[in-house]
């Protein structure tokens, strides 16, 4: 799946404008998908939020997942939804969502073999790197690798991925990296952006 080559989750760091114009930035040059991830927002602030940052997605053709709200995925007719081990089964989603898009973050062989069988299209795995975004246990980039042989669908390595650690794949059969504060607070969205899309095309040996 090209589209998770550059995988951008979202991150409010200041007001609504200057999030969805980094959005905006973004799409424009080279991220290949966008996540939107809110923990704190109504359902209808989340909802009203997505309709917004579906139009900027949709006017870049770059496809738009939602982070866990299955419910706000069909409301905005977003391309899929991602869901972590708090949220409904993997199988009990993809028979609520159909055909779209379904990841499911895993740290182990035995979730991500699970995740496979029910349905799950790609796979988010992670943290590879210490990260403020999430607490979360850090997951080798042996296992990573581990993970990625075990199963067929496409995986994406998550937590604490910086421009200047995209070298740390090489070699490593992964579809793309999902990275959150180093474009979201980037000084420069469009040149930070144009720099890893860069790199990982390097790195895929395209």
């Amino acid at each position: 799946m090209k589209e998770l080559a550059l995988y951008l989750v979202t991150q409010r760091y200041g007001n609504t404008e200057e999030f969805l114009q980094i959005i905006e930035e973004a799409c424009q040059n080279g991220v290949t998908l966008v996540q939107l991830r809110e923990k704190k927002l109504s359902t209808r602030e989340f909802y009203e939020l997505a309709q917004q940052v579906k139009a900027i997605t949709d006017r870049y053709s770059v496809p738009l997942i939602i982070n866990d709200r299955v419910d706000i995925c069909l409301a905005v007719d977003a391309a899929g939804v991602h869901i972590g081990d708090d949220e409904l089964p993997v199988a009990i989603t993809r028979q609520l969502i159909g055909n779209k898009w379904l990841g499911v973050s895993a740290k182990t062989i035995d979730r991500a073999q699970e995740a496979q069988q029910e349905g799950a299209n790609y796979l988010g795995v992670g943290a590879i790197f210490p990260t403020k975004t999430k607490d979360t246990p850090l997951t080798s980039l042996a296992t990573l690798q581990e993970i990625t042989e075990a199963i067929t669908i496409p995986v994406v390595a998550i937590g604490g991925i910086t421009e200047d650690r995209l070298s740390s794949f090489n070699g490593l059969n992964i579809a793309g990296v999902a990275v959150v504060s180093e474009i979201m607070k980037a000084e420069s969205v469009a040149e930070k952006v144009q720099n890893m899309r860069k790199k990982i095309q390097e790195w895929e040996g395209k």
